[in-house]
């Protein structure tokens, strides 16, 4: 078993990005927040990478904080969950990680799991998930953007769970527009590195646009309006573009290349 916290392994386009403490049920101390943000940012700014995936090894994707590791840090104030050069996973310390990204949970999913899982763009859940934002059990609150999206899902759905800290199943995940695929356990790797192959197989500067469009929609309709038009004549002027117009003219496959 390797002792680095997060996992990384690159497969074609795709980065695999795995939590691994299963032993305390991927419960994230420091270590594993810091190297988290570092395998972010070697998302973000690779241009070989178009998609990342993070799963979790073992029978659990996170038991959420390791509290005994930085429950000091959040009593001072003083927790530094991003390193130097690191990018924020639930994208609220720095810009969000500008590829996208297909999460993979299975078993227990707590607190910075679901917000991990908000933050992402794509979420497979295997049928054996249960999720909960305990915080308030605990006598704080979500820190992890949870107040943010989840109500974007729904006022009422998010308050049932926010407000009593209750667990909740892969299904109810799905119903609510958390997840958007459950499988059985044990296939939801495969089933998120499918829809990121997918995702990867498309022109990375068009899939890019649009991901940082409709994330600009979110918070500002109009100016996201605003720049479909410049955006479209920039990407129309590509070889990307001009790739695809031909091979679709020719029936031939197209092998982007993000240019």
């Amino acid at each position: 078993m390797s002792d680095d916290r997060v996992l990384v392994e690159r497969r074609g386009h795709l980065l695999l990005i795995g939590l691994n403490r299963p032993d305390k049920r991927n419960a994230a101390d420091l270590a594993m927040l810091h190297e988290l943000a570092r395998a972010y940012a070697v998302l973000h700014t690779d241009p070989e990478l178009r998609v990342g995936v993070v799963h979790a090894v073992g029978d659990h994707f996170t038991g959420g904080l390791d509290l005994a590791d930085v429950g000091p840090g959040l009593v001072s104030g003083q927790l530094d969950l991003v390193p130097s050069g690191g990018i924020d996973p639930w994208g609220l310390v720095t810009e969000p990680v500008a590829k996208p990204v297909v999460l993979a949970a299975q078993g227990t999913c707590l607190t910075l799991g679901v917000e991990l899982a908000l933050a992402a763009d794509v979420v497979v859940a295997a049928d054996s998930t249960r999720f909960a934002q305990l915080e308030v059990a605990r006598g704080i609150m979500a820190f992890g953007g949870a107040t943010i999206r989840l109500p974007r899902l729904g006022w009422g759905d998010a308050m049932r769970w926010l407000l009593t800290g209750d667990f909740f199943d892969a299904a109810e995940a799905l119903r609510i527009g958390l997840v958007q695929q459950v499988v059985p356990h044990g296939e939801q790797v495969d089933a998120a590195i499918a829809i990121a192959e997918r995702i990867a197989a498309q022109a990375p500067l068009a899939v890019q646009a649009t991901l940082a469009n409709a994330r600009l929609a979110l918070h500002d309709p109009q100016a996201a309006a605003d720049r479909l038009r410049r955006l479209v004549a920039m990407l129309a002027g590509t070889q990307d573009a001009q790739s695809a117009m031909t091979a679709f003219l020719s029936g031939r496959p197209i092998d982007f290349e993000g240019r």
